[in-house]
């Protein structure tokens, strides 16, 4: 199947097999990046304060006097 060169790893050498360590933590860190971004937690991406402040008041968690003054806080 394989033919062995002597001191070569399947005729590559050291290079090629410098090249395939490289291509293959290349290929892990790319799996690794995707799965992070589908599953959202990628911590770069994090709400700001008045995100936050505008969710609560969407769901009605708080009075449109308690979310002026908190937005003006937050300003």
């Amino acid at each position: 199947m394989f033919e062995y060169y002597g001191d070569h790893m399947f005729g590559l050498g050291i290079w090629g097999a410098f090249m395939m360590l490289i291509f293959w933590v290349a290929v892990t860190a790319f799996i690794v990046w995707v799965v992070k971004e589908a599953n959202g937690r990628n911590t770069g991406h994090r709400n700001s304060a008045l995100d936050i402040l505008k969710e609560r008041y969407a769901k009605g968690e708080m009075s449109k006097e308690e979310f002026e003054s908190m937005k003006k806080d937050i300003s």
